[in-house]
């Protein structure tokens, strides 16, 4: 998805390809013998346009049917969405599911939905999610690595993920991600591990935000430790 929304009639379809196009009858009146790669580079400009357009006409088919940004979204993951009280998704909510849409394609933000679903449905889920969040934002810069509340944190985001993944799969979601994937592998045609519209895994990293301070990547990767360790135990 690209970062900005040209309504269609802002697309000139025809510019370039008439340019090309003019080329190729001048190279074929000179005598050049490049008129047919010049008319298959018109050709392959069309078809790039015309996606461009038809994607741009399916965003807003779906925002006037959705009736808000959640209609950006690809089915696969507002199907998921659907059926939640009304206002219990919030903005942000949407935002992190468009940004990882664009990153790791529909697949990747049908999984994440789940995590939303369960906030939406879950108001104490919600509310420790909130407060997590807020004394991770608080690691400043003026908070040092080794301060006692990097670790407390730490530990805080660490619960709290154990139990929203709790109640992911009592209510079933971690099951229809099993059917997701199988539905998405069955659908795809093969693209050699990569979703159409998705970035690669380094344009990905390349667009992360690393303005965290020292504190948080610290709180991050304290988290992230508490996790890998419950895991060891588990298997």
């Amino acid at each position: 998805m690209r970062s900005s929304f040209l309504p269609p009639r802002q697309v000139k379809i025809g510019d370039a390809a008439a340019d090309d196009i003019r080329d190729a009858f001048t190279a074929g009146a000179d005598g050049g013998d490049d008129v047919a790669d010049v008319l298959e580079r018109v050709a392959d400009t069309l078809a790039e346009q015309e996606a461009e357009l038809r994607r741009q006409r399916t965003a807003v088919q779906r925002m006037r049917t959705e009736g808000s940004r959640m209609g950006l979204l690809s089915d696969l993951v507002t199907e998921r969405l659907r059926g939640l009280p009304e206002g219990s998704l919030r903005q942000a909510d949407l935002d992190s599911l468009l940004v990882t849409e664009r990153i790791f394609g529909p697949l990747g933000a049908a999984v994440q939905a789940a995590r939303f679903v369960v906030l939406a449905t879950h108001p104490a889920l919600r509310a420790e999610s909130d407060r997590v969040d807020a004394a991770e934002e608080a690691l400043d810069d003026g908070v040092a690595v080794d301060d006692p509340r990097v670790a407390r944190v730490a530990a805080e985001r660490h619960a709290f993920e154990s139990a929203l993944q709790a109640a992911i799969e009592e209510s079933g979601l971690d099951e229809d991600d099993d059917a997701l994937f199988d539905a998405w592998d069955t659908a795809q045609p093969a693209t050699g591990g990569d979703e159409a519209g998705s970035m690669s895994v380094f344009e990905a990293i390349g667009k992360m935000p690393y303005d965290f301070s020292p504190a948080r990547l610290r709180c991050v990767e304290l988290a992230e430790e508490l996790a890998l360790r419950d895991g060891q135990r588990g298997a």
